[in-house]
């Protein structure tokens, strides 16, 4: 193990000291400003900052020519009220670190510390700790920016921990590992009016409640085969809060998932032209837009050898259990430059879900990813 004791135990300091001060998609400067402190204190060869926003890129260069490997993990947090009691619980309202980001970027800076102590033989070894995960914007922002054109890395190698899988076992695969999705905001505009005279006014109610009961019905669910499509509600608003106003406008919002992106393209159709019947039925102006925009998420075959060659050198047990994933993830972007792969590290069979507002990240995982992901530097850059 590379890492000691003492390492592991300021490792844990550093990552409760980022999950109390979360930042949300796209204003995580306080958060990259921590990570290019702690690659300074490595001796990184070269620290690239504002890289697709606020991304931070830490260098480390061997001695001779060799191939350019990176690995990412991601800076930002979710906007949702931590519920735990935890001492180093988010100290921002409504902001927090319930996807495990802290931890993803700890496991980098573990490797780090390990770069920094020994360089890699040949090549060079890049950490990228990117932004904007949450929204689906951060990988795309990072491949436009000029300043990732200098790199290009032959290999692209990430994690994310999953709830719901044993403490430390790892679930990885070939091909397709996450689902498409898209947000899907529907706003509808009628006519206000007096409480009293609703008649005088259009109201988008009836679209409303039509389309809360009607288009989740889209998505057939089951199995996650190339059918799979899915329409989760996650708001709805109508009107203002008040008693002397018929409504004139409503807002729907929706997320679209599929396995593919190809089914995406179906349901979102399908889902546009079901919102369109409803409003001209209602006799609503309609405008629909989408955020919040993942592609599917697959893995190269080469790169999943790569990652197998390191779990079986340091004895970590693996399978493909639970794979593909519901969930998006913009990694996948990564994989239209550079052989990519992700693996999922489990967090534990009775561990609070992704996205739960009593979630934290197991610092017993630190040490395990890292583990694998330096083994995986050392196997191809020496």
């Amino acid at each position: 193990m590379f890492l000691s004791e003492q390492d592991l135990a300021e490792l844990i300091i550093w990552r409760r000291n980022l999950h109390r001060r979360p930042e949300l998609s796209g204003q995580e400067k306080e958060t990259a400003q921590a990570v290019q402190a702690l690659l300074r204190a490595t001796g990184a060869d070269e620290i690239v900052t504002e890289l697709g926003g606020h991304g931070v890129l830490g260098i480390y260069r061997g001695d001779a020519l060799g191939p350019t490997i990176m690995l990412r993990a991601e800076l930002d947090g979710l906007p949702i009220q931590e519920t735990s009691a935890r001492p180093h619980r988010s100290i921002t309202p409504g902001k927090a670190h319930l996807c495990g980001h802290d931890g993803h970027m700890t496991i980098l800076a573990a490797v780090a510390r390990g770069l920094g102590r020994k360089r890699p033989r040949c090549g060079q070894a890049l950490l990228l700790f990117q932004p904007a995960e949450e929204d689906g914007s951060g990988a795309a922002a990072v491949l436009a920016d000029k300043k990732f054109d200098q790199v290009q890395p032959d290999f692209v190698f990430a994690l994310h921990n999953l709830p719901g899988l044993p403490l430390g076992h790892v679930a990885i695969a070939d091909g397709l590992v996450n689902c498409a999705s898209r947000g899907m905001q529907i706003k509808l505009s009628g006519r206000t009016a007096h409480a009293s005279n609703p008649e005088l006014g259009v109201s988008p109610q009836r679209a409303v409640v039509r389309l809360l009961s009607d288009i989740t019905g889209l998505g057939r669910g089951g199995t996650l085969d190339q059918e799979f499509s899915m329409v989760t509600v996650t708001h709805a608003r109508l009107g203002e809060p008040a008693f002397g106003i018929s409504p004139g406008y409503a807002e729907v919002w929706l997320t679209l998932r599929t396995l593919t992106d190809a089914r995406m393209e179906t349901l979102r159709s399908s889902a546009e032209q079901l919102v369109r019947r409803v409003a001209d039925s209602e006799r609503l102006e309609v405008d629909v837009v989408y955020r919040d925009v993942f592609g599917h998420c697959t893995n190269a075959p080469e790169a999943v050898a790569r990652l197998k060659d390191a779990l079986d050198a340091e004895e970590i047990e693996y399978s493909g259990q639970g794979l593909p994933l519901r969930g998006s993830e913009d990694f996948g972007l990564f994989n239209r430059r550079s052989r990519s792969a992700m693996f999922f590290l489990g967090a534990g069979v009775d561990h609070a879900g992704l996205h739960v507002s009593n979630y934290d990240f197991p610092d017993e995982l630190i040490e395990i990813g890292s583990r694998v992901f330096m083994r995986t530097l050392r196997d191809l850059l020496g």
